[in-house]
């Protein structure tokens, strides 16, 4: 009897089946295997565990994924039904100097990184070195095992400050962040972090796959750090104005969790090789709107308030991919609107954070 019978996941079931149902055909290739991840305790990490575990009990794969983690015992306290019945297992390490897993591993997904705003300001060089030295590890751990294909996690801030003339950045954009701004520290390491990654596919022969991420929103997304629509969300479940910190004009795009863990599966068992694949929505938000339809989301609207100045002289930044390269390589797309991606996102924390509508107490 499969042990999905029993099992219980945080994530709706309707987001585990829309992962399942379509990425069903990408599986196969992993039956039987083992699968390493850093970053696993993390937003990308906790959807990526939930969909294996969902899709391996549906097709009966028994493969197994280990996981990386700092402190094992109180992620497994968070979510204590990720355990082992799922094919799940934690090994603890830091991601520069963890100890290496016995065994062979077939696949590597290394999205290890501290995404943190603040300590991106406060210390870059420890934000740079944790993403550089933790590839190095990765890497040499990828080698040792007889990993057959990596999968990087890098991010859009690679192409530094999107172009006003361009609305969707894309692949062949050769851009780049300012190399003397210490700001640049988080998207400098993910550069590194690319070219260490084509280096050791060209002398290590590790076929290694890179998603560059943009923005997100789905349930696990945290409401109290640098992620606007988090704290958007986190405003509206607590019955407050959802507060803009500035005028707005930012332009984003969120691509849905469900949407996300689909793709990052199928890059890394359909993609191309050192051929980089953005993998985000291409329907661009400003700000303002964005935080005006999270206002709409509790059943009296809860009101929007600008906390900054408009400034007329400065043209608002943009961080919109294409997603063409994806869509015509890959038939990936985007399948969950972004109403309906901050509902469900609302919803999930409303239920799992016992977050009440003041206005309906």
């Amino acid at each position: 009897m499969s042990t999905l019978e029993h099992a219980t996941f945080s994530l709706f079931p309707d987001d585990l089946e829309h992962v399942f149902s379509r990425t069903r055909d990408v599986w196969e290739e992993l039956r039987g295997q083992r699968i390493f991840i850093t970053g696993g305790t993390g937003f990308f990490g906790k959807w990526l565990l939930e969909s294996f575990a969902y899709s391996k009990e549906k097709l009966e794969l028994k493969s197994e994924l280990v996981v990386l983690s700092r402190n094992p015992q109180r992620f497994l306290a968070s979510m204590p039904h990720l355990d082992r019945s799922l094919g799940i297992r934690l090994h603890p390490g830091d991601v520069r100097s963890f100890p290496f897993p016995s065994g062979n591993f077939s696949h590597v997904i290394h999205g290890a990184t501290d995404a943190s705003a603040r300590l991106n300001e406060s210390s870059p060089l420890a934000m740079f070195d944790v993403i550089a030295a933790g590839t190095h590890r990765v890497l040499d751990f990828a080698a040792s095992c007889g990993a057959k294909k990596l999968l990087l996690m890098s991010s859009g801030a690679v192409y530094g400050r999107q172009p006003a003339t361009m609305p969707q950045v894309p692949e062949e954009y050769m851009g780049g962040p300012d190399p003397l701004s210490t700001s640049s520290a988080y998207a400098e390491g993910k550069r590194v972090a690319e070219m260490m990654c084509a280096v050791a596919h060209k002398s290590r022969h590790i076929r290694v796959l890179i998603a560059r991420c943009f923005a997100f929103v789905g349930p696990y997304l945290p409401l109290d750090l640098h992620f606007a629509i988090g704290n958007f969300i986190g405003d509206a479940l607590r019955g407050n104005p959802v507060v803009v910190r500035g005028d707005g004009g930012t332009k984003r795009s969120y691509l849905y969790a469900a949407d996300l863990a689909t793709w990052l599966w199928t890059i890394l068992l359909r993609g191309e090789h050192c051929r980089p694949y953005n993998v985000g929505s291409d329907q661009a938000w400003s700000i303002l709107d964005v935080a005006q339809a999270v206002a709409e989301l509790p059943s009296h609207s809860v009101g929007v308030r600008l906390d900054g100045r408009v400034n007329s002289a400065e043209q608002p930044s943009c961080y919109v991919p294409s997603i063409e390269r994806a869509r015509r390589e890959l038939g990936l797309d985007i399948t969950t609107d972004f109403r309906s991606a901050i509902a469900n996102t609302f919803r999930w924390h409303q239920q799992t954070n016992g977050f009440l509508d003041q206005q309906d107490e």
